[in-house]
């Protein structure tokens, strides 16, 4: 054999003491491991020896139990124990993979009340529950990708999906550069060293050598951009408002605005990836793994919302990511504009205004007396294909453009918004906006589309804003749509036998009336057969009981949404 032939086999043979393997926990058969990481079990303390690992509760029914926090009331959601018989705590169930800040989403329905039912289901585990509402890091427990850290402040509780890390009771808050070096990829390589399975367990995290090296302020800066991104979005807790009505961003123009945020997206986005290096850097310093790691973070790996490679991932191009960020950023804002159409938000105040069960116009106005843009008065927003009444939410939606960026850009401003769509707003709102809301709300809505069969009439309502008298409401809205098709069509009709008509228009309105029967006829099966009897029986819903529960009760007069009905989450 030549010796530049010996050299390539020796590039794929490893060579192992059994000694090094005894430095391991568990002693893996990892041949390939570097001999600085195999040192470090014995150089370095492990997680466990220094800091409480913890799996958290399991109720014994996530269904009954674990929601997301915009399905129940938000008075109702507390940050921290209570003296009442029910509340909901905000809730870490793991989730995606995101480091540093969020994946704060559901609640757990908690209390003394519910403590007692959860006793009585035989799956029911009362773990960690003496460390519910301390401060922590928390990871989920299948990672499909790559495991991710998050901090957690105080008022959280915690459960058997989503793990937890704590401080000693004696110490302060949480040592940050813990965290740094679980986000590491340090920490990636000797995860793959103790686990070879999808569950990082409170076990395998427990043993992970850490040695408290790093610079403090670089996880707390990542925590920070992390925490602004994660509030930038509806979903959050902590929302605010539509990042295009942000003041540092604002222009003129709605594509000007766009390009100024997406900008400093792209700015949030680069100095993440820096600390992330810089971060990864000290770790593979620290551990002697120079020869085995590089700093280097994809942009995939930079797990910010407005970051588009990590958003989308897959084998998009650059163009094609740009152009999905600008039409999801639109489509937000329309969200948003609906939100305000509820009294869910309101231009003249930051965050949730109408959040609680059966909130009103009045209880709005009692905390904005003159708001530039006015709520629906009572609750019910129709989606129509034509433009039949004034005030549906495509019209609406043209008067909240108007008053957030003026009249003089406003067709410009229209333009942009359907060029970023792909189709005119009203298509839009008909078509996709309910889906995307059925998506962005994880198949719990809080806008409920009531909806004939084949979509002739569709109207919205807002869950927290439902009353016992909600359904007649949107009944007599289809009532009045339906005097309005029938005018329409007597009008035609006259068409068809006018003396004065040419064959053309004679033809067209056969057409169109032919047209017309049909939805009248589906019209009136959708009042017969479902709404009338569902606005007699007056249903009522419970906030307390979340989303699956609630529209369920409501039949086949909402829109269906596939999967709602499953017996498993």
């Amino acid at each position: 054999m030549s010796q530049e032939s010996q050299k390539d086999m020796e590039r794929y043979i490893f060579r192992a003491s059994a000694a090094d393997f005894k430095k391991i926990p568990g002693s893996p058969i990892a041949y390939w491991v570097n001999k600085g990481v195999s040192n470090s079990f014995e150089n370095f303390p492990s997680i466990g020896g220094q800091y409480i690992v913890r799996s958290g509760i399991t109720t014994g029914n996530n269904g009954d139990f674990i929601f997301y926090w915009f399905e129940v009331s938000r008075p109702d959601v507390v940050f921290g124990n209570s003296d009442l018989p029910q509340f909901f705590s905000p809730h870490n169930k793991g989730g995606e993979f995101r480091k540093w800040f969020g994946n704060i989403e559901c609640v757990l329905k908690y209390g003394e009340v519910n403590i007692k039912k959860m006793e009585s289901l035989p799956g029911y585990r009362a773990d960690g529950e003496g460390f519910f509402y301390r401060e922590m890091i928390g990871w989920s427990k299948i990672a499909s990708f790559k495991s991710s850290f998050r901090y957690y402040p105080e008022g959280m509780t915690f459960n058997t999906a989503g793990l937890a890390i704590f401080e000693d009771s004696s110490k302060d808050g949480i040592n940050l550069n813990l965290l740094g070096m679980l986000n590491s990829k340090v920490n990636d390589y000797i995860l793959k060293v103790l686990n070879t399975t999808l569950n990082v367990s409170p076990g395998v995290v427990s043993v992970i050598p850490f040695g408290d090296v790093g610079d403090e302020k670089i996880p707390e800066k990542c925590i920070n951009v992390s925490k602004l991104d994660w509030d930038s979005y509806e979903t959050s807790l902590e929302f605010t408002g539509s990042q295009l009505l942000n003041q540092n961003s604002l222009r003129l123009t709605l594509a000007s605005t766009y390009q100024k945020l997406r900008a400093h997206w792209r700015g949030m986005t680069l100095e993440m990836q820096r600390l992330e290096e810089e971060n990864n850097r000290i770790f593979i310093d620290s551990y002697g793994l120079q020869d085995e790691l590089t700093p280097e973070v994809p942009l995939k790996e930079i797990t910010l919302n407005c970051n588009p490679h990590y958003r989308y991932g897959g084998d998009k191009t650059e163009t094609e990511l740009e152009a999905q960020l600008q039409t999801d950023t639109i489509a937000e804002f329309l969200s948003y504009a609906v939100g305000c159409m509820f009294g869910r938000y309101s231009l003249d105040k930051p965050g949730l205004v109408l959040a609680n069960r059966g909130d009103t116009l009045a209880d709005y106005l009692r905390q904005i007396p003159a708001p530039c843009f006015m709520p629906d008065e009572d609750n019910v927003i129709q989606l129509l294909d034509g433009e039949w009444f004034a005030d549906d939410v495509t019209e609406r939606f043209r008067t909240f453009l108007r008053v957030t960026f003026g009249e003089e850009h406003y067709e410009e401003n229209l333009a942009f918004i359907e060029q970023s769509l792909g189709k005119d707003v009203r298509k839009y709102f008909t078509k996709d906006f309910y889906a995307d809301h059925v998506k962005r709300y994880k198949k719990r809505p809080i806008y409920w589309l009531f909806s004939s069969p084949k979509g002739t009439f569709s109207a919205l309502i807002y869950l927290h804003r439902y009353l016992q008298d909600t359904v007649s409401v949107v009944l007599q809205y289809l009532r009045n749509l339906r005097k309005k098709l029938a005018a329409r069509l007597d009008y035609l009709q006259q068409v068809g036998i006018s003396t004065s008509a040419s064959q053309g228009e004679k033809t067209r309105a056969l057409k169109e009336g032919e047209t017309l029967k049909k939805k009248l006829l589906e019209l009136d099966d959708y009042e017969r057969d479902t709404l009338y009897p569902l606005a007699t029986e007056q249903a009522l819903v419970n906030l307390d009981d979340g989303v699956k529960v609630n529209y369920l009760k409501l039949g086949s007069a909402l829109k269906k949404i596939i999967g709602l009905d499953a017996k498993e989450d």
